[in-house]
């Protein structure tokens, strides 16, 4: 498989994780949007959110991001949690994936 966040997990390509489960890791976004912008990857590929389907799955994810924020010192002053899905949602690397956001006011409109 060619896949970037793959590889990542294996750790053909470093990383620096600033956190790490069981399922999941967290790097920082390479291409950061954000004062702070960190990517919650899982260790399994799934080509996108309506790929996985296994129970609790998706509730481990927001953990790692709840407990990466709370590392960080961030839950006080707010964060965004973004899940791009496919082209037109935004998708560019086909392996699900949550953005945290953070670091500066985001704005209130789509986007940062």
């Amino acid at each position: 498989m060619d896949c970037i966040f793959c590889k990542i997990v294996s750790g053909d390509i470093p990383s620096a994780r600033l956190h790490e489960t069981d399922n999941f890791i967290v790097i920082k976004d390479v291409s950061p949007q954000a004062p702070l912008h960190l990517l919650v990857i899982p260790k399994k590929h799934y080509d996108n959110i309506l790929d996985c389907n296994e129970s609790g799955m998706m509730d481990e994810m927001m953990e790692a991001a709840k407990a990466v924020t709370k590392t960080l010192g961030v839950q006080q002053s707010g964060f965004r949690l973004i899940v791009n899905t496919n082209k037109d949602g935004g998708q560019t690397v086909f392996h699900l994936h949550m953005h945290i956001l953070g670091g500066k006011k985001l704005s209130e409109k789509m986007g940062l």
